[in-house]
């Protein structure tokens, strides 16, 4: 089974080369960020004399308004927005599989109960929650995961819930139940194992949203706070240099970019893999 999916993981990406591409940029920003400090420049050092310098030797990115430099500022901004994206996931995949998985094995009016909750809660807008919670929360990088994961789980929970329903119907399943197991046991044990494909690929989905969700929280202002450096406050400090220095726009802007669209080309390879039908 395991070398089945291997060879469709391999097959999926030989088929996709922006889905190599994706996965390479993936890894390549993830190494980048987690190795920032080899970087010898300090993301938060102000040089009044070297105020929004073009791209040069000297700063390759260049400057921003406040004389740092701009490689330095998207390096460890780049730690900021993966890891945001990186901390929502989990918490929103966890919270999705577990209501998930208890609605469709229990069914009835727990199910009832909980795919009422999560209809309530997808008919919300979502930002507009974000923004009115990040208010009365205190901005910063535990609130924005916080934030995101608790208002985002609900379509893995419902994707959960769906698989959980059809593997109620297995011989497996079913034996489980009448030989007196548990339902925690059973769901551990034999649900959870066999629909991890599907929560991998729904997990990889999220992290691309959850990176977009933070990007535009910290362009308005909410997200996280000056001097720490991340996608999206970079991007909203540029809209005011806009015609004076445009790369502190691009720059940033690339990069959420290619990472987004990154994790949806790696997604999607997961996809067909796991899900073949």
């Amino acid at each position: 089974m395991r070398e089945n999916i291997w060879k469709n993981i391999k097959l999926g990406f030989k088929t996709n080369k922006l889905a190599v591409a994706g996965a390479a940029a993936i890894i390549l920003l993830a190494l980048i960020s987690i190795f920032a400090f080899l970087y010898p420049v300090d993301p938060n050092a102000i040089s009044a004399t070297e105020r929004l310098n073009a791209p040069s030797m000297a700063h390759l990115f260049g400057t921003d308004d406040m004389g740092r430099d701009y490689l330095a500022r998207c390096i460890y901004g780049g730690r900021a927005s993966l890891l945001v994206g990186f901390l929502s996931m989990v918490l929103s995949t966890a919270l999705g599989v577990i209501i998930g998985s208890i609605s469709g094995f229990v069914g009835g009016t727990v199910d009832a109960v909980l795919m009422r909750l999560v209809d309530a809660l997808m008919s919300l807008p979502t930002f507009l929650i974000m923004i009115v919670m990040n208010a009365f929360l205190k901005p910063g990088l535990q609130n924005i995961v916080l934030i995101i994961g608790f208002l985002t789980w609900m379509n893995i929970a419902r994707i959960v819930r769906g698989e959980t329903i059809s593997l109620n119907e297995r011989e497996y399943v079913i034996y489980a139940k009448i030989s007196g197991q548990k339902k925690f046991s059973t769901i551990v044990h034999h649900i959870l194992p066999n629909i991890m494909p599907t929560i991998i690929v729904a997990a990889t989905m999220n992290i691309a949203n959850a990176i977009l969700m933070e990007s535009a929280l910290s362009f308005f202002g909410l997200g996280i706070q000056p001097p720490t450096a991340s996608w999206g406050s970079m991007l909203s400090n540029a809209q005011r240099y806009i015609q004076q220095a445009p790369y502190l726009a691009i720059f940033p802007g690339i990069l959420i970019l290619i990472t987004v669209v990154s994790f949806n080309y790696l997604g999607e390879v997961l996809r067909k893999v796991f899900e073949p039908k």
